[in-house]
């Protein structure tokens, strides 16, 4: 899976299932801060990165994990 289908999928699921204003969503957004996902959106993430990308998400590993663009750099290592 290519870096530009990864973050077309992203995007996808933040619009579609997370209800988030497209004008929002940017490499350099931060999560939490300018796209607003709560702990309860993580929940749906964690489910939906596991069915579009075949793999679990480990919490310890996201804890550094801000922006958009380190969230795709985050799924490009696990499936890349």
């Amino acid at each position: 899976m290519t870096r530009k289908e990864i973050e077309e999928k992203v995007r996808a699921f933040l619009i579609d299932d997370l209800e988030i204003d497209e004008d929002k969503i940017s490499d350099d957004a931060k999560l939490k801060d300018d796209m607003g996902i709560d702990s309860l959106d993580f929940v749906d993430i964690v489910v939906i990165v596991e069915k579009n990308f075949g793999f679990k998400i480990n919490p310890e590993e996201m804890k550094d994990v801000t922006t958009l663009r380190q969230f795709c750099d985050y799924i490009e290592s696990k499936v890349g």
